[in-house]
């Protein structure tokens, strides 16, 4: 009983992940300016099913009734008993070249490539879905999807605009920000939890060893703040507070100061808690 519930899972987040995350749902919604609900969305594809089994879902093939099922199901059966002896002969290479050619209709290049230019780590998600559906099946494509997406908090350096006293930019996005002297300022815009804050630590200390490293090299005034913007972190957990604190120990061995800049009521509470170890 569990197999089949189990399958039953997985084909229902699969159908869910083709309408609306993928699918036709979100071309649709953006086309005739409208919000999907996901509910709504699970509902139509489950009818849809139903009545694709009564009635011919088949119209491309000119099939105006259900009687196109049987037709179907007769030559589908009639293809595993007499003709299957025939594909014995055939070798591996044109089976193979077969399932390519009909896999490669399905792949959109221009949208890759459309990515790699938006940014590296859309692309990076976009080939860890294709890598994981070709070699894999499409539950692993969808967990490695999730598992970076999670695994990775967005956050960068900021830089101060020219002409300006308080805008800061993300330096990569705007070339003509320039670091503030003695300071470094990072933005973190993703929630921190367990499972991103090893990642978020080791960018944070190999942020501050480069920026050590360059003003060394540059001959300009050593760091001595680094200022972490949290304006659009939603919410920190306990394992998150400790990556924090550990922070806060590496700054501190580097005569350094922490600064948490516009932190939440979590991020209020986690400063506390810093303050107090």
């Amino acid at each position: 009983m569990n197999d089949p519930l189990f399958k039953a899972f997985k084909t229902g987040v699969i159908a869910l992940a083709e309408g609306i995350a993928v699918g036709t749902g979100r071309s649709f919604s953006m086309f005739k300016n409208y919000h999907i609900d996901g509910n709504k969305e699970m509902i139509a594809i489950g009818m849809m099913n139903i009545a694709g089994s009564c009635t011919s879902c088949h119209l491309t093939t000119g099939c105006k009734m259900a009687m196109s099922n049987v037709v179907m199901a007769i030559a589908v059966m009639f293809t595993l008993l007499f003709l299957t002896p025939l594909f014995h002969y055939t070798p591996l290479v044109v089976l193979s070249a077969i399932i390519i050619a009909a896999m490669l209709g399905l792949i959109d290049y221009e949208a890759a490539i459309l990515l790699s230019k938006v940014g590296t780590f859309d692309f990076v998600v976009c080939m860890s879905a294709c890598i994981g559906v070709v070699f894999g099946s499409v539950e692993i494509g969808l967990v490695l999807v999730v598992a970076i997406s999670t695994f990775v908090c967005g956050s960068f350096v900021q830089g101060n605009l020219p002409n300006s006293i308080y805008v800061y930019r993300n330096v990569e996005q705007y070339p003509n920000a320039s670091n503030v002297p003695g300071i470094l300022i990072l933005e973190i815009d993703a929630p921190i939890y367990f499972a991103n804050t090893n990642y978020l630590r080791e960018r944070i200390t190999r942020w501050i060893n480069d920026e050590e490293d360059g003003t060394k090299s540059a001959g300009e005034s050593s760091l001595q703040y680094v200022i972490l913007d949290m304006t659009a972190v939603g919410n920190i957990d306990t394992s998150g507070i400790s990556m924090f604190e550990v922070v806060k120990k590496l700054v501190d061995r580097r005569g350094l100061q922490l600064v948490l800049a516009k932190p939440g009521k979590r991020g209020d509470e986690e400063d506390e808690q810093v303050r107090v170890d």
